[in-house]
């Protein structure tokens, strides 16, 4: 197979049907084989549909020979989490309570946007349970590994996603994140991905973890994020919670820079253990913003750690969602899981109400830390990618499941801001780290041109060595 076409950005290959030198089916039957060449060792979907996605590229190929492309996004090959509807695939959710679920008959706004723009669609990628954490394992699908050493994990939720898009398993994949799912296997992965603000990408139906939970585009190229959401952006009635469509193109002011933003570089918002290897990094990233023009200070948003509130709304989400299954249901999830089930359970109302209260308040404070600052810089995670089969890096406290390892992205799920993480540079042990770039609320734009300037001042290499 050709390194050369499977690593194609999603801009690269629509330019090339335009012009003639490359087909939708040359690009789908490239990404196919390295489907059946690298699977083996991250398994990343779950659900591979070869003779769909070769009938989606024979359209698409059709159409640009004729001139008239479908969308933004025609004969691009592109994989959907499975915890997104696709219509004529089942959606199992990494769960083994749900293998008894049939295909469906509608598409999730997502992936029936990018099926009215002309995506070709492969298959379904792994997650974890119900996406309940931060790891790349489920009871149904087992495990998936990290395109850099499959020892290790790819992170989660969107764990399949991030070792597709990193190992040439497509251009464009669907991720969510309800507490860093897409920017947790972005950073340990070493791919882009943006949470965007809550309400930007309709969702349907509506998450367990209610206004927690984003969906957005994991990526190799910024540029592809921002086509990416363009598309998924797009209206869908279903969604009672989503943001008017403004019909903004998140293409238009990549090449802007940054040159005269203010930017805060946060090394641990004020409250976090950052493993020294990443440290390094990203505090290099923050001085690169300084380098291409950016007013840079180290200064805390000046919040506490707001896992407490986090876990309260995320515990008695999955204690609503779950916690009425049958008991045989419940006992073939994760362990972990049914604590989590369990727990949430236990929690009031009251509790409930005073985690709301504290959330409106970190809302505000962070509305207000952005009258200051246009941008915060962070680490995306506080650690590097470690084994597989752990739920904590072993130097770590098993504490808060994986709240922990996870104390950059949590705080942006509470507020709903935009949030991505940007490959920043690899661990002495050869691992990827991630940069979290944070705007104000509706601010995608902020986020994606700042990351757009990083990524032309520190390219990295994002082609592992699968053989």
């Amino acid at each position: 197979m050709s390194d050369e076409l499977i690593y194609l950005t999603a801009c690269e290959q629509v330019a090339r049907y335009r012009d003639g030198s490359l087909s939708p089916v040359e690009v789908a039957d490239a990404v196919l084989a390295r489907i059946d060449a690298v699977e083996p060792q991250l398994n990343a979907f779950r659900l591979v549909d070869g003779e769909a996605a070769r009938a989606d590229a024979r359209a698409s190929e059709d159409r640009w020979r004729r001139g008239e492309p479908k969308g933004l996004v025609d004969g691009v090959a592109t994989s959907i989490k499975d915890l997104n509807l696709t219509k004529g695939w089942s959606t199992l959710r990494g769960s083994r309570t749900t293998v008894d679920e049939g295909p469906w008959e509608v598409d999730a706004p997502c992936v029936a946007r990018l099926r009215e723009h002309g995506a070709v669609l492969l298959g379904k990628t792994t997650t974890p349970e119900f996406g309940w954490k931060g790891l790349g394992d489920s009871p149904l699908t087992g495990t998936t590994g990290n395109p850099w050493n499959p020892a290790k994990t790819p992170g989660g939720s969107s764990a399949g996603a991030a070792a597709a898009v990193v190992s040439g398993m497509g251009a464009l994949a669907i991720g969510s994140d309800g507490g860093g799912s897409i920017r947790i296997p972005s950073a340990f992965s070493g791919c882009f991905g943006i949470k965007a603000n809550f309400g930007r990408v309709p969702a349907w139906p509506a998450s367990a973890m209610g206004t927690l939970s984003h969906t957005g585009p994991m990526t190799r190229s910024v540029e592809d994020a921002a086509l990416m959401l363009n598309v998924i952006a797009e209206p869908d009635p279903r969604d009672w919670t989503a943001l008017p469509y403004q019909g903004i193109d998140f293409t238009a002011d990549l090449q802007a820079g940054v040159a005269g933003l203010r930017v805060a570089y946060s090394p641990a918002l004020g409250y976090a253990t950052v493993d020294p290897d990443v440290a390094r990094l990203v505090a290099a990233a923050a001085e690169c913003f300084e380098e291409m023009g950016a007013v840079v200070e180290e200064v805390d948003p000046g919040f506490a750690d707001p896992a407490p509130m986090f876990r309260t709304l995320w515990w008695t989400g999955a204690a609503g969602a779950f916690g009425a299954l049958p008991a045989e249901s419940i006992a073939l999830m994760d362990p972990e899981l049914q604590e989590i089930i369990a727990e949430g359970g236990e929690m009031a109302a009251t509790d409930v109400h005073a985690a709301q209260s504290a959330r409106a308040e970190l809302g505000t404070a962070m509305r207000l830390f952005h009258t200051t600052y246009d941008l915060l810089l962070t680490p995306s995670l506080a650690v590097a990618a470690f084994d597989v089969g752990r739920l904590h890096p072993p130097h770590r406290p098993p504490v808060g499941h994986w709240l922990e390892w996870t104390p950059f992205s949590y705080p942006f799920n509470l507020t709903q801001q935009p949030a991505c993480s940007i490959p920043c540079g690899f661990t002495s042990e050869g691992l990827p780290v991630g940069l979290q770039i944070v705007a104000d609320n509706f601010r995608e734009d902020l986020v994606l041109r700042a990351a757009a300037a990083y990524q032309a001042a520190r390219p990295i290499a994002r082609r592992p060595d699968l053989g």
